[in-house]
Order: C-alpha cells, then structure tokens, then sequence
C-alpha cells in the first residue's frame, strides 16, 4: 500500500499552510491520496503523529472509518469535506480533526508520521476523545496493511 501528498514528497518538509496559526500557517488539513489497499479492505484509519522526543507522540489527527472506496482527502477536508461515515477524533490540541504542525521554537524540525491503515473490519468503535493508545488498541487484530508518509517542520 501507498501513501502520498501532492503537497509534499516524503521526507520533504511540510509546506507553510498546513501548519497551526501559531507557527505561521492557516491549519489546513494535508491532501492525501493511497493506493494498492490490500484485498479484504473494510475501511481505512488514519493517524498523523509527532514522535519527536519533545512532542512525545502529540497527536495532531486521528481519523476511523474511512470508506473502503475512498481513496484520497482532498486538502482542507479536515471538518469540512471528509467521506460519508469518517470520524475524526480529538487530537492534542483538545480539538476534533486535524491540527497542523507547531513544534516549540528552537527544538529542530519535527517528523510528523502520517500512517494509514487498511482495515478487516468496516467500523472501528471508539469514543472521540480516545487517545493514541486507545486508537491502537481499537485497530489491534483488524489491520490488513499500513502505509506512511513523514513530512519535516521545524521553526
């Protein structure tokens, strides 16, 4: 399985748009596109998270129950433009849905781990407010394949 950005190669830094006002940016949600999901695919999850030793795994988007055909979020569909049936969880900031980088001034640049699941089962039930580990908990026995893309902030 695949997972790309057309704003973004991996590895490359994530462009200014995509991260918090705090740091400059307007908080739009990253475009994503995947491919070759493995037969049995039921749905996909979604993660974006910041394993900076820092950041400690600050969760910057959580998302469940992505349709089986869906192969892509446009940009800036955070909260606004996501597939029928996607749930967005709470992530770090105590917000629903995607927020964008915003590492502390002076603490280098940030890897921000985007990892999509392809998924046995077609719904993953999981409270909003779940955390990380709770994700991974909810995904534990039901995950076909996975794919990620890392994208480079730092300020």
């Amino acid at each position: 399985m695949q997972l790309t950005s057309s704003a973004f190669a991996d590895g490359d830094k994530i462009p200014l748009q995509y991260v918090m006002p705090g740091a400059g940016g307007q908080n739009i949600s990253v475009p994503l596109s995947w491919s070759e999901a493995p037969a049995g695919t039921q749905s996909f999850a979604l993660s974006m998270v910041d394993p900076h030793p820092i950041a400690r795994n600050w969760v910057h988007w959580l998302v469940v129950n992505l349709p089986k055909d869906c192969a892509s979020l446009p940009e800036g569909a955070s909260g606004r433009k996501m597939p029928p049936g996607a749930r967005e969880l709470n992530n770090s900031f105590g917000d629903t849905g995607y927020g964008g980088p915003q590492p502390p001034r002076g603490s280098g640049d940030h890897p921000y781990v985007f990892t999509l699941y392809a998924l046995s089962a077609p719904q993953v039930e999981i409270g909003k407010g779940a955390g990380l580990a709770a994700f991974k908990q909810a995904l534990e026995g039901k995950i076909l394949s996975t794919a990620t893309l890392t994208g480079y902030f730092g300020r």
